[in-house]
């Protein structure tokens, strides 16, 4: 099954405005200066892209994430780029 950007989902409010999370779902920051909230489906954590893009959060921050919540250091756009074309099955 592969996922589509539409099942990576832009949060409309930060985190501190609600903190909830769909079932199903994990919350990740996205972006070089202006981070944006997204809901990515558990799947994903399992391919192995995403799993680069873990790599390189843990890289740069370590366990020390800056906006409280897992923060991925890339643009939006390649974030959209990689997470539109994974296999989560």
């Amino acid at each position: 099954m592969a996922i589509r950007v539409a099942s990576i989902m832009q949060s409309r409010k930060s985190n501190r405005e609600s903190p909830n999370v769909s079932k199903g779902y994990f919350a990740v920051y996205v972006g070089e200066e202006r981070k944006k909230r997204f809901l990515v489906p558990i799947a994903v954590l399992k391919t192995p892209a995403f799993q680069e893009l873990l790599s390189m959060a843990e890289e740069e921050f370590g366990f020390n994430h800056p906006m409280g919540g897992l923060t991925i250091p890339c643009s939006e756009e390649m974030f959209i780029s990689v997470t539109s074309c994974l296999n989560a099955s």
